[in-house]
């Protein structure tokens, strides 16, 4: 019987389909960001449910905005990932053959 390890590395993807939920969460330094860029959410008391589309959209924000926002949260969320301990984001499976 041969036997393989292999590791599957999980890349944080942003999307404009993310929750803000899923985004808050993952990316902690994105409330700032949005907060920044005029999209409030969680500090204000009120949080935004829904995807990143939809909060950006609401508030009259341009297709091309939502196109910035997303190339610079994922910006964010590349630069946090190279701060966390890199074994959070890798999985190790052994397999029997």
């Amino acid at each position: 019987m041969l036997s393989f390890d292999y590791i599957f590395i999980k890349k944080m993807e942003i999307t404009k389909e993310i929750t803000i939920e899923e985004l808050t969460e993952i990316v902690p330094e994105s409330v700032k960001y949005l907060m920044e860029e005029g999209i409030r959410c969680i500090v204000c008391g009120e949080p935004i449910w829904g995807t990143l589309e939809e909060a950006v959209m609401e508030k009259g924000f341009k297709e091309e905005d939502l196109v910035r926002f997303v190339n610079e949260l994922q910006e964010i969320a590349n630069a946090s990932e190279g701060k966390k301990d890199k074994s959070d984001n890798i999985q190790i499976n052994k397999l029997d053959v």
